[in-house]
């Protein structure tokens, strides 16, 4: 076993297994997909820390135990059409590829999005597409999708975004406000109304892109 391998399983045990991710195919995406491959070289040794790993500029590669807990919540299943919003380097869209029957990863960064092509390339995920765009609109012709999941933290979950679930669609995101700690909200499409709950606390960095713009004070 090769030292990533090691921390790779090193990780399902002593992170993810221990703190409530528990569904089976889940750990096994968690498993099959290196993580140091989506990470830059000077950071490959911290891959699999219990830590937001910086790629550059504002953007960072979620922890593996938030996102882990976010993608059991979002129970998806094999024939599900996936959006991952702000994908990065590709990490997410390899291991949801691993779930779902389709991802669309969107990622507005350029150089970012040229890395998580190579990469998912290089891996053979060959049901993880990037495309390039504004991540606040989401990507409209590949939808509806029965799940949504965003890369970072936002406000509240975007109503543009929440707009391209399909019946029953689900959408995970890191709800964050001033002042108040992170907190993953799951918002469902229930007969056409959106329901959202609270699922765990959670604090990751903000994705720009959905910051609110900022108000003059006197």
């Amino acid at each position: 076993m090769s030292d990533f391998a090691a921390m790779r399983r090193n990780m399902i045990d002593g992170q993810l297994f221990p703190n409530r991710v528990t569904d089976r195919p889940v750990l096994a995406a968690f498993e099959k997909v290196p993580r140091e491959r989506f990470v830059p070289d000077q950071a490959r040794a911290r891959a699999y820390l219990d830590e937001h790993l910086h790629l550059g500029g504002e953007r960072y590669l979620l922890a593996p135990l938030v996102f882990a807990r976010m993608v059991q919540e979002a129970r998806i299943r094999f024939d599900d059409v996936v959006l991952d919003v702000g994908t990065a380097t590709g990490y997410s869209a390899a291991v949801l590829g691993h779930l779902a029957s389709a991802v669309i990863a969107l990622e507005s960064d350029e150089s970012l999005a040229v890395q998580a092509e190579e990469a998912l390339t290089e891996l053979g995920a060959d049901n993880a597409a990037v495309v390039q765009g504004p991540l606040s609109g989401g990507w409209p012709p590949g939808g509806p999708y029965d799940i949504v999941l965003i890369q970072g933290a936002v406000p509240e979950p975007p109503e543009e975004l929440i707009a391209q679930l399909g019946p029953e669609g689900r959408l995970l995101a890191v709800e964050s406000q001033p002042g108040a700690p992170g907190r993953v909200v799951l918002v469902e499409a229930t007969n056409g109304n959106p329901v959202k709950r609270d699922l765990f606390d959670a604090s990751v960095p903000p994705l720009a892109a959905f910051a609110r713009p900022a108000t003059f004070r006197f």
